[in-house]
């Protein structure tokens, strides 16, 4: 994407916004017309109309059990007209990783399409803040299992499926973001070797990186944790031109090997970087000396990985990448130069059809610093009709079949660009903890967490990761938190944290319950170094993808192998005496 390009893509951007409200039924109306044929649509009487009046009072708003039963004959192979007028020949899986056991989701060539209008809009803007040359990407991306359905329907990540697409790969040619690594690498059985080869390619290339991806900041952060691990290793590789051993993968191997030669000065040049490093602050700039930012998703669940990241990251800003889901798209960062906690998105109006469902907070529940709300809804409004510093939760009507979907996600409107909202991601808004009137979404256990971890910064320690459950089995029941720790503290400590845990939870509910005793004193467990890569390992081994692995901050009583998992490993346990014992 040359840089007059850019200019183009931003003038474009410009234009459909200014006329967001236009553009908004255009767009429904092209949905409509291409899907008129439709079974879902015609089962609610649309019957080819393609007006928003119609639309609305005809299609009810859906969530994805509504659609299920119309997914799953896809996947059996009925090539009818039933979510599309086009028969559908790839299906994603979404990261449903709460209940353990993944969703399918239609995916087609106009949602790739959308990717790349996103991808495109966000990257001029980027590079017109952090001009970027001709160049490669050090991408930590992965491929995933691709499961093909009783109907012959190929299922696989949406990452995935945009990754094998030829059109995908100029798309990204265009806005330098080609990869370091081979293909092979990129699609590997092995994510460990995909990894280390990753970091391998990008040292090769090093000269030659701009920016670092990866779609999570948990890859990222993981990556460089890795890093610290193997760094050794892969000098000895770059120095001799020889691959390592724990490289086992023919194709991997093979394509890596052909890259690799003999290079002594800059195994020499990373072994004095790194032995140059304080705790390895700032190893991405010492190392890829050219790269002018980091990239990918830093909103909601991954927030926790920023502390850890900035540290990799040193002086290079950290840029949150755009917000969309399996479903799909729903906007660009055009604001590249915000820090992570404050970026917005700008829903770009031709890429689906929005609806906002304005959420009100029930008299006396107003407190600013709590998630935990059941919102008072009304009816959905248009694009355009949003208010500033009001919450939502967003609807998409997608042109992969998604008609009215709530995507359980809650944003707040930042402002306008021209006619379209820029958004802030606030939270997922489903329950994460609650056992009777208590309510605690992910946000406000990320408080609570955030809160008890400033005990442990006291003694230079800090948490590598993080999960909840709800102990019911005994009565009254109980929060359980369970806790990865960079090394061990002192018992003291750990208590204050419990104590600590159990008093940040500040919604009403949770509160009077404790002080009732109807809910039990929180239980804070410490596992073994190493159980979140266990359990990103059970993911991977259901075919899960790594790019798109979410700890689970929640874990479902049904999610019996991570329950075990966190068991297993739990060394230690403290309960909260906050509330009397």
């Amino acid at each position: 994407m040359p840089i007059c390009s850019c200019e183009e893509t931003i003038n474009e951007f410009e234009t459909l916004t200014r006329d967001a409200g236009r553009v908004q039924q255009d767009t429904l109306k092209k949905i409509l017309e291409l899907n008129a044929d439709a079974e879902y649509l015609n089962h609610f009487g649309l019957n080819g109309r393609t007006d928003v009046e119609s639309y609305k009072a005809c299609i009810p708003l859906c969530v994805h059990s509504d659609v299920e039963p119309y997914i799953q004959r896809i996947a059996d192979g009925d090539t009818s007209p039933l979510l599309t007028g086009k028969p559908v020949t790839s299906l994603s899986l979404s990261s449903g990783t709460t209940h353990g056991k993944p969703k399918f989701l239609p995916f087609n060539d106009e949602l790739l399409e959308t990717t790349l209008q996103i991808f495109q809009t966000s990257y001029a803007f980027r590079n017109r803040e952090y001009p970027i040359g001709k160049g490669k990407a050090l991408q930590f991306i992965y491929g995933s299992k691709q499961v093909v359905t009783e109907g012959g329907i190929l299922a696989t990540t949406a990452t995935t499926n945009l990754y094998r697409r030829p059109r995908y790969k100029e798309g990204m040619k265009d806005i330098q973001s080609q990869c370091c690594s081979p293909d092979e690498v990129v699609f590997g059985p092995d994510f460990h070797q995909s990894l280390y080869c990753h970091l391998l390619c990008g040292l090769i290339y090093s000269d030659e990186v701009h920016q670092v991806f990866s779609t999570f900041a948990h890859s990222l952060v993981h990556a460089f944790q890795t890093f610290e691990e193997v760094w050794k290793d892969l000098c000895a590789d770059i120095r001799d031109g020889v691959l390592s051993d724990k490289v086992t993968v023919p194709s991997i191997r093979e394509a890596v090997t052909k890259i690799l030669k003999p290079n002594p000065e800059l195994a020499d040049s990373i072994q004095k970087k790194c032995m140059g490093l304080s705790n390895w602050y700032g190893v991405i700039p010492a190392l890829w000396p050219n790269a002018k930012y980091v990239y990918g998703i830093m909103t909601g669940s991954m927030e926790p990985y920023l502390k850890k990241l900035r540290h990799y990251a040193g002086h290079l800003p950290l840029i949150s990448a755009d917000y969309g889901a399996s479903e799909g798209w729903v906007g660009a960062n055009i604001n590249p130069t915000l820090p992570p906690e404050q970026v917005t998105y700008a829903v770009l109006p031709q890429t689906g059809y929005f609806e906002f469902i304005p959420l009100e907070k029930p008299k006396g529940e107003e407190s600013e610093n709590s998630a935990s709300i059941h919102y008072i809804e009304s009816d959905p409004v248009g694009l355009t009709e949003v208010k500033i510093g009001r919450i939502y939760e967003v609807v998409i009507t997608t042109f992969g079949g998604l008609y009215r979907y709530r995507l359980g996600d809650i944003v707040k409107v930042a402002g306008f660009h021209n006619s379209t909202p820029e958004l802030q991601f606030i939270c997922r808004r489903s329950l994460v903890l609650s056992i009777n009137i208590d309510k605690n979404t992910e946000k406000d256990l990320q408080l609570a967490v955030e809160e008890a971890g400033k005990l442990l910064e006291a003694e230079k320690l800090e948490i590598v990761d993080f999960t909840s459950y709800v102990e019911k089995s005994s009565d009254p029941g109980r929060y359980v938190i369970f806790w990865e720790l960079s090394s061990d503290a002192s018992e003291d400590v750990l208590r204050s944290c419990a104590n600590c845990l159990d008093l940040a939870f500040v919604d009403a509910g949770y509160m009077g319950s404790r002080k009732i005793k109807t809910i039990g004193p929180l239980e804070l467990r410490i596992l073994k170094k190493g159980t979140f890569q266990e359990i990103l390992d059970h993911f991977l081994s259901l075919g899960g993808a790594v790019s798109q692995f979410k700890t689970p901050r929640f874990v479902n009583p049904l999610n019996i192998k991570v329950l075990q998992i966190l068991n297993r490993n739990t060394t230690k346990s403290y309960f909260s005496t906050a509330y009397g014992l």
